[in-house]
Formats: structure tokens, C-alpha cells, sequence
């Protein structure tokens, strides 16, 4: 049975194909809406269609027709419309719309003119500069869809972004918990330490026997292959392509596995090496006192670790049943998973300054957000009762401004009018604080496509650079310090554009974005769209360090969308975020006072 990821490819799928026919845009956008949002619903379709208690359409922006084709999709894996697209354009056309820039009407035109079905075909075409003679492509275009092609068929683009990998841990842990005689269970690696992007999935599990196991893991629904198995260990290979790898660990050992196979692997670099210096020697299977050297085929290297018993007269087991076990043996306090890349967590937790990071129960508002104004699907009033719902004390509308006709955005005087709105809906609904703003476009030429007239009158602005992406590095960042030195513009959101395994970073000066921010009392966003993540982890802690406030958001589209706020604070702790470093985790009365902003015409209430 399909996974809420599956479905929702299916439908961006299905989007994507309609899009490449030219069809109505307002079909493809339903279809668009769909994919996003099954990608946020944290509980799988199949388990509510499984219960007859429930429905489908009891989720919020799920009628009836998208119920149907989910029910389809479930039962069948695939729908009507979708496969009867798929029987007319070539699959491998698909993969060129994976190329950043490159649209459908573009794609259709290779297609059409090169005959063009695969990345192969056009990195060929490409090389010949076939595509510069087409017309509206050219030599730029030709080296771009190069550059594209490289980042598309990277060995970092092929790897899960960490929602992804979450939906199928999700998924494994209440399988696997349903097995008996587990005492403990724990993922690993990249996983658990909150990194954006990961690869494979390793499971640590501590049982009386591990053979029934292993066995019921190999015949999860979703497993494709039996990659390897032994006596403590099996691999498997997932359907859609991950790999996962179960370990049998003692009771004594588990923690010391756990933080061995949780990495990073410069972090247990560098434990090994402060191990060395007190005379001890740390593996997955423990912290050991050297009682002497022995140079016999079983000794214990730093790279090598082997099991205790290999070397006893050698080593004295001290520490290993749980990670803080290992780090309290080498005169440390337990590092969280997410600050182990060995940037500073050692400085700081040996000078006692590991930093409280920030939890989601500290946020106390959401900044960026769409309704049905644009491209949102809920209204005003249903966003605010699903936030409060959720304990967030305010939240602001700020639905795409006039340059994004795509998302029929606002210009000036529809902006009045949902400020207006936004008054009587906060005279009715009590509990939570609507905030007036909008997401002002960056325009290509610099500048602001709303005027600074209406700007006056919001709450919270922030800019976006959504067209014009391509351009040098000296002109978009041009246009961003343009955009900050602005006296009513907040903060910049998504600050470089990226999207995960799918776009690069536009090119920006991030260095004099950090001044212009700092000079102008402005803050960055941290979007917690998976997809997104954007400030990313190093650049979080290169503004935290300039004194420049991060303000996560959720950018939601729909009421489910809200819920991918714990992206971004998975993201803010690798950074080595504290709720202070967080704007919003201030209540609005304090957040008005930190920005730098001249007095407007706003009348929001003060809480």
C-alpha cells in the first residue's frame, strides 16, 4: 500500500505531466495543492481509509473527488487520470523538468524539436549545442541545463530529506514495535542527528534474540531486497530505493553503539582522539581502559573497532550502556545528536556552555503564512483557530504580493481590504492575535512590487526573491540589501532559494546580507518547508553569531502546513540555536520593540 509520499508523488506527478500539455493552469494547481498537502498530514492515509470510524474526508482540504482518487490510489496504486497521461507522454520526459529552470514549456519544446525523453539525451544535446540553436534557449541556457544536469545526478541529490526519511522511520518503528522481546530500539546516523539531507537508515535494537527479529523486519510490506544478513546484522533494501540496516546490540553496549553509529564521523574522530589522550579506547562497543599495548592482529585502532572480548587482557571495560555513560567516562556531559559534527559542541561542553537549544513548545507565533487570498487553501479565520489550536499566541497572514500573478497575488488596495478583514476577524476571535502583513516580491530590477504606502500600514513584511534567481551573484544581492535597508520590510525570507535535491542556492553574498541585516536591525527566516530549510544549520550559526535574530516560519498553505514548524526547529538546534537567538519566541508586544521600524499606521493590539 502506498505512503502519504508515494500518493503525493502521484499527484505532483500527475501535475506535472497536465502542465507539460499545457493545460489549464487552475487543474494543475489543484493537482499542486494535493501533493503539498499529503506531504505535511504526519498520519498516513492508509491507516485512516483502514478505519471504519474514520474518513478521509474528515482531514482538512480533503473533499470528496481527492478522497476518491486517494482511495483509488490505495486500493490500486494509480488512478484513472494519472495513468492515462502516463500512456501519452514518455516518463523519461519527466526527468528534464527536474533540471532548476527549466519548465514545461521548455521541456516540451526539446521534446518536440530533439526528440529529447531522458537526461542523457539532453547532457548529449547539450554537448553538441543542439539546445543554444532552439529558439529562446542560446548558449546561456545550454550551460545552465549542464550546471543543472550535474547538481540533478549527484550522489547528494539522490539522498531523503529528513521529513522523508521521518515518514519511513515512523512507519518502521510501529512495525518493528510489534515484535516481541525488545528492550530497546533506536535510529541512528545522519537520522537522528537532524540532518537535512539522508541516506541510508540504521536501527539499533536490544533483544534476547535477534534472529525472529530480523525476520520481521525482512518482511515489512515495504522491503524490496534482502541485501545481507548475519548473525547480528541484516540490510535491506525499501521499495523506493533506501537502504536500511538493523543491528542486534547488548544491553551494556547500547549506548556505546548508539553514539558510535549516530556519528558524525569527524565527531568520533575527535572522541577517539580525547579517549587516547586519558589512556582509553572508545568503539560501539564501549569505553575501555588501555591496561596495556599489544601490537597481536586483535589490537584496537582508532579506525577498527572490535568487540571487547577480542582483546580482554588488554582492556578494562568502564562505560557503554548509555551514551551519557560514554561521554561522562571522558569527563563530558552528554552532546545532543544534533550539535555532533564537530563544529564547537567539544568547546562547549568541556567549558560547561553547551547551549539550551531551542524546543518547538517555545515558539509563541508564526510570522509567515497564505490563505485563500493567493495560493493558500484555508481562510483567514480557519489558519488562526488551527494556530491556536496548536498554542501559538499570534500569527501573520502574508499572502504573496502582486508579482507572483502565478499565486494570484495582492496588490495595494487588496491588501486594505484583507486588513480589514483581519480587524473584524480579531474583534470575534479571541484567543490568538492575527497580525497584518504580506510577502512583498524582490523585483528583478530591485525594488519592491508593493508600495511603500501600504507597507506602512502591515504589521510584519517580509521580502522574497522569487524571479530573476539566474542573475550574478553582485546583483541579487544588490537587490536583497536593497530590500533591508527598506525601513518596513522585517525580514528576508527563504534568504537563498533553495530547494533540497531540487534547486541550488541562488548566488548571494551571504556575508554582506549578515551586515545589512545587522545595520538595519532586520531578521533572516529560517522556512521550515522541508523542502526548503532555508537559512540552512551553518548559516543559522553564522547569523546567531553577528547578533542577527532568526524568525522560523512555517509558510504554510494549508492547516497541515503549520505542522512542519518542527522542521525548522530540528534545523535551529544543529545550528546551536537557543529560544533567544528566535525572535519568535517572544510574545508580539516584545518582538515590536526589537525591530528596528519606524511607527506606521498598524493598529495591532500589544500581547
Amino acid at each position: 500500500m502506498l505512503t502519504n509520499l508515494e500518493i503525493a508523488a502521484a499527484f505532483d506527478q500527475t501535475a506535472d505531466l497536465l502542465e507539460f500539455q499545457a493545460a489549464n493552469p487552475f487543474r494543475v494547481r489543484a493537482y499542486r495543492n494535493a501533493a503539498r498537502l499529503i506531504e505535511d498530514l504526519l498520519e498516513p492515509l492508509a491507516k485512516i481509509a483502514s478505519d471504519p470510524a474514520r474518513k478521509l474526508t474528515d482531514l482538512d482540504g480533503i473533499g470528496a473527488d481527492l478522497a476518491e482518487k486517494i482511495q483509488s490510489l490505495l486500493a490500486t496504486g494509480d488512478m484513472p487520470l494519472w495513468a492515462e497521461l502516463r500512456s501519452q507522454i514518455p516518463l523519461g520526459v519527466l526527468e528534464i523538468l527536474r533540471i532548476p529552470g527549466l519548465g514545461p514549456k521548455k521541456a516540451a519544446a526539446l521534446h518536440k524539436e530533439l526528440k529529447i525523453s531522458s537526461l542523457a539525451d539532453l547532457r548529449a544535446a547539450c554537448q553538441q549545442q543542439a539546445v543554444r540553436k532552439l529558439k529562446g534557449f542560446g548558449a546561456k541556457t545550454e550551460t545552465a541545463i549542464l550546471a543543472g544536469l550535474d547538481f540533478v545526478q549527484s550522489p547528494a541529490a539522490q539522498r531523503l530529506t529528513w521529513a522523508e526519511a521521518d515518514r519511513i522511520v515512523q512507519e518502521l518503528r510501529a512495525y518493528l514495535s510489534t515484535a516481541p522481546g525488545i528492550r530497546q530500539l533506536e535510529f541512528a546516523g545522519s537520522y537522528r542527528r537532524g540532518q537535512e539531507t539522508v541516506g541510508d537508515l540504521d536501527i539499533l535494537i536490544d533483544t534476547a534474540d535477534g534472529g525472529p527479529l530480523m525476520d520481521h523486519l525482512a518482511a515489512f510490506p515495504a522491503v524490496d531486497q534482502v541485501l545481507a544478513r548475519g548473525e547480528t546484522k541484516l540490510s535491506v533494501r525499501l521499495t523506493q530505493g533506501t537502504q536500511v540496516d538493523l543491528r542486534v546490540v547488548n544491553e551494556s553496549a547500547f549506548g556505546a553503539a548508539l553514539q558510535y553509529f549516530t556519528g558524525s564521523k569527524q565527531h568520533n574522530v575527535t572522541l577517539r582522539g580525547l579517549a587516547k589522550e586519558r589512556g582509553l579506547r572508545v568503539n560501539e562497543y564501549g569505553v575501555f581502559q588501555v591496561t596495556a599495548e599489544s601490537d597481536g592482529p586483535h589490537h584496537l585502532t582508532d579506525d577498527t573497532p572490535e568487540t571487547p572480548s577480542a582483546d580482554q587482557h588488554n582492556l578494562t571495560y568502564l562505560a557503554g550502556k548509555t551514551e551519557a555513560d560514554v561521554y561522562a567516562s571522558l569527563g563530558l556531559p552528554w552532546i545532543p545528536p544534533e550539535l555532533r559534527e564537530n563544529r564547537r559542541e567539544f568547546t562547549w561542553a568541556s567549558e560547561g556552555k553547551l547551549p539550551p537549544l531551542i524546543t518547538q513548545a517555545d515558539l509563541r507565533g508564526d510570522l509567515h503564512m497564505h490563505t485563500t487570498a493567493s495560493d493558500g487553501q484555508q481562510t483567514i479565520a480557519e489558519m488562526a483557530a488551527a494556530a491556536r489550536e496548536r498554542g501559538l499566541d499570534y500569527i501573520c497572514i502574508t499572502d504573496h504580493s502582486k508579482r507572483v500573478s502565478m499565486a494570484n497575488g495582492l496588490d495595494g488596495p487588496r491588501l486594505l481590504a484583507q486588513w480589514a478583514e483581519i480587524d473584524r476577524i480579531n474583534a470575534t476571535q479571541p484567543g490568538i492575535l492575527i497580525l497584518k502583513g504580506v510577502e512583498v516580491d524582490i523585483l528583478e530590477a530591485g525594488g519592491l512590487d508593493i508600495e511603500d504606502e501600504f507597507l506602512a500600514q502591515a504589521d510584519w513584511v517580509v521580502a522574497s526573491v522569487h524571479y530573476g534567481q539566474n542573475q550574478p551573484r553582485e546583483q541579487i544581492t544588490a537587490r536583497i540589501l536593497g530590500a533591508l535597508a527598506n525601513p518596513w520590510i522585517s525580514a528576508i525570507a527563504h534568504p537563498t532559494g533553495r530547494l533540497i535535491n531540487r534547486r541550488k542556492p541562488y548566488e548571494v553574498d551571504l556575508d554582506a546580507v549578515y551586515h545589512a541585516a545587522a545595520e538595519y536591525g532586520k531578521a533572516l527566516e529560517l522556512n521550515s518547508n522541508p523542502a526548503r530549510l532555508d537559512l540552512d544549520d551553518v548559516a543559522c550559526a553564522a547569523a546567531k553569531s553577528r547578533g542577527i535574530p532568526i524568525v522560523i516560519s512555517s509558510d504554510a498553505h494549508v492547516i497541515s502546513g503549520l505542522d512542519v514548524l518542527r522542521y525548522g526547529i530540528l534545523q535551529a538546534r544543529r545550528a546551536g540555536l537557543t529560544s533567544a537567538d528566535v525572535l519568535n519566541t517572544r510574545p508580539w508586544s516584545q518582538v515590536q520593540k526589537m525591530l528596528k521600524r519606524p511607527p506606521g499606521k498598524s493598529k495591532a493590539k500589544q500581547r
